[in-house]
């Protein structure tokens, strides 16, 4: 994110500004990664050891402005048709999250859930269906609420003709009797651009720009931070920290005064924070205010030394006086899958016990705790992070099993 004068409102294309949030989920090395650089032409893998390995540790982010033939009508992220090579008007942007596909980093893909409008489950052609983190994204979007999902059948261009079908037969009995039994399912190769254009058209049918209270008080999961300062800078040419996210509800501005929470860690007490914004970063441009949708990066004037390696990860963005309490502790209605999933074999879920260790997940926050009181279908967990939750949040629980953490169930807030 690189500092400059702020565009004009009233001189941008509100097309060219992310409004929505297409989360990229499925079994590692099912071509996620690839498939966002198709659809945005950037690679999301940018830490060293992502590199070394090729797969996805963290949430990885792009963009893309989705464009249209004004001849030949068809879609695609380029100014030209690579068709017709006639000139293309812009539809829509988004903002794509890529989540890690990998069995011990599934908390981190709940932490992207929280920021989806929409997702793209990838199942690769070369594979039976399903693997086991097939099976464990799919109840991941279901439990987070997110209905709007395309299925991408990754990888035909390694597979025959014969070999695409049976593999489209295993995927439509793996999704008969789920929320997304009709979803459409997308053959594709990223890697030879097939089908992107019939991947955007579906996706601008199948996941609509959610409709946004611009006029609440704004509020921002935290899901990235970042020092953009590079080693041996000059005191006088440092700049503050910088927080990414995506809006949630309301409009933030800059030089806005906002509160971050829970905070950080202070004598064994977390103490919120409070900055102002000098800078807002949105879609490659930089904005005097930013709504909800799409992906966002807050300058602010923090000390980059807290907002470094994702340092705010997990806290929420408000005005100041407007966000809800920390809390502790949580008291929730339990709602337990049958099975568990991710494991190679499906397992019978078991109760849960008294001073059982848990892992919530409530937007991009995370912690811990241990169940402290089961009663029927209510629990109550102490936490050993605070989470700054609103009475509406949804927590997604995980448990231990096998030595993984396992998604087993959400629960609603019991006030």
């Amino acid at each position: 994110m690189k500092e400059g004068n702020a565009v004009k409102q009233n001189e941008i294309d509100s097309r060219l500004i992310p409004q929505v949030n297409i989360g990229m989920v499925g079994h590692v090395s099912h071509g996620k990664t690839t498939l966002t650089k198709a659809l945005t032409g950037k690679l999301t893998l940018t830490h060293s050891e992502e590199l070394k390995r090729g797969i996805t540790i963290r949430l990885g982010y792009a963009d893309s402005t989705i464009y249209k033939c004004t001849k030949c009508k068809r879609l695609g992220p380029n100014k030209k048709c690579i068709y017709c090579f006639s000139d293309a008007e812009p539809e829509r942007t988004i903002s794509f999250i890529d989540a890690p596909g990998h069995e011990t980093l599934m908390a981190t893909v709940l932490t992207g859930a929280g920021l989806m409008d929409g997702a793209i489950l990838l199942i690769a052609a070369n594979e039976k269906c399903p693997q086991p983190q097939t099976r464990e994204h799919l109840t991941a979007l279901e439990v987070v609420g997110i209905k709007n999902v395309i299925i991408v059948q990754s990888k035909i261009d390694l597979v025959t003709k014969e070999q695409a079908l049976e593999n489209y037969k295993q995927i439509k009995e793996f999704i008969k009797g789920s929320p997304i039994e009709d979803a459409p399912i997308i053959p594709v190769s990223a890697q030879y651009n097939i089908n992107i254009d019939v991947l955007f058209d579906t996706i601008e049918k199948i996941i609509p720009t959610s409709k946004r209270n611009l006029d609440a008080d704004p509020l921002m999961y935290v899901a990235r931070s970042f020092n953009l300062n590079k080693p041996g800078s000059k005191p006088k040419d440092l700049s503050g920290g910088v927080l990414g996210g995506s809006v949630i509800q309301g409009t933030f501005r800059e030089g806005d005064e906002i509160e971050i929470r829970p905070g950080v860690l202070i004598k064994n007490n977390y103490q919120p924070l409070k900055t102002t914004i000098h800078g807002l970063r949105k879609g490659e441009m930089n904005l005097k205010e930013a709504g909800a949708g799409g992906l966002l990066g807050l300058l602010t004037n923090l000390d980059p030394s807290l907002t470094k390696s994702d340092g705010l990860v997990g806290n929420v963005v408000g005005l100041p006086g407007k966000l809800p309490q920390s809390v502790n502790s949580l008291r929730m209605e339990l709602h337990l899958l049958e099975r568990v999933v991710g494991a190679k074999e499906i397992l019978s879920m078991e109760p849960l016990k008294i001073n059982e260790t848990l892992l919530v997940n409530i937007g991009t926050s995370r912690s811990v705790g241990n169940v402290s009181l089961i009663k029927k279908n209510v629990i109550e967990l102490k936490l050993k992070l605070p989470i700054c939750i609103s009475k509406n949040d949804r927590v997604v629980i995980s448990r231990q099993v096998q030595g993984r953490w396992r998604l087993v169930g959400y629960g609603i807030l019991k006030t």
